[in-house]
């Protein structure tokens, strides 16, 4: 054996870290940012304020508003879907939105995605360890604002089981299945938005932008919806059924809509994801 043998022998061989030792470590990054603490903290505080305010005025009764938050008052379990309801159309796609620009444009602006990219990990398996981060962010995010609007609507709202929309009355564990039925449609809403925002993050170098770019997406989207004119367009708007959350309150559950915006989601996550993917696999470094 020659020495150039011996030495090509004796060389480190370069592998990839053990997949949950990085999903750990995409987590913990995730976690520990404090303008990610921060939000989660006033996604909890959303319930509660909401909840507060209707215990001290009664709701907004005839002074007009949503209907769902009328149905809240004496009815502390319909709390979590009334807040899940208006932290949709804001807070949480802001929210998932913020990670995701973090996960590409944030490394990017840093400087740490050129190290990510030349290391012996695949990049389509980068993709997928930052849509995880940005995933469980999402998924967390919605059960904050369930878990604040279940502890709220009992401690504070009251009221014994929940009373649906279509006048019938449960228990209290088929009224937290509901809940639970809500969190899980809505978290995969949040995914599909998460994954677009990933696509935009991989475009730019700048966080802010990705931010901008989605929520003015989602804003255009939510105007679009609202033109009789344009009802032909609304089946692909990924806004147009976000309010179908409300059917978890219904008896029986109305299970089309829900559906449709399930599949709706779970299209809008596949075209992100695969777009994410293409752009970083074709990404110069």
């Amino acid at each position: 054996m020659t020495a150039i043998d011996a030495a090509a022998t004796m060389a480190p061989v370069r592998t990839s870290a053990p997949l949950g030792r990085v999903l750990l470590a995409e987590l913990r990054w995730v976690l520990r940012r404090p303008r990610n603490l921060l939000a989660l903290l006033m996604l909890a505080g959303l319930p509660v304020l909401l909840g507060t305010a209707i215990a001290v005025t009664g709701g907004p009764g005839d002074r007009g508003g949503p209907p769902v938050l009328t149905a809240v008052a004496g009815n502390g379990l319909v709390l979590p879907v009334a807040a899940l309801v208006l932290a949709q159309t804001l807070l949480l796609p802001l929210v998932v939105a913020m990670v995701a620009a973090d996960a590409l444009a944030g490394e990017s602006a840093h400087g740490t995605l050129r190290g990510l990219l030349l290391a012996p990990v695949g990049r389509v398996r980068l993709v997928g360890v930052k849509a995880f981060g940005v995933l469980v962010l999402a998924v967390l995010a919605v059960t904050v604002v369930a878990v604040s609007g279940v502890l709220t609507g009992l401690i504070i709202v009251g009221g014994d089981g929940l009373v649906t929309l279509s006048g019938t009355t449960l228990s209290i564990g088929p009224a937290l299945g509901r809940v639970a039925l809500a969190v899980g449609w809505s978290a995969v809403q949040m995914a599909a938005v998460g994954a677009v925002a990933l696509a935009i993050s991989s475009l730019t170098e700048h966080p802010l932008v990705v931010m901008a770019a989605t929520m003015g997406g989602l804003i255009v989207f939510g105007v679009l919806g609202t033109i009789p004119a344009l009802d032909w367009l609304h089946p692909v708007l990924i806004t147009t059924d976000w309010s179908a959350v409300l059917d978890v309150l219904r008896d029986p559950i109305s299970g089309d809509t829900l559906t449709t915006g399930l599949l709706r989601a779970g299209c809008y996550l596949l075209i992100g994801l695969s777009a994410t993917i293409a752009r970083v696999v074709t990404k110069d470094v």
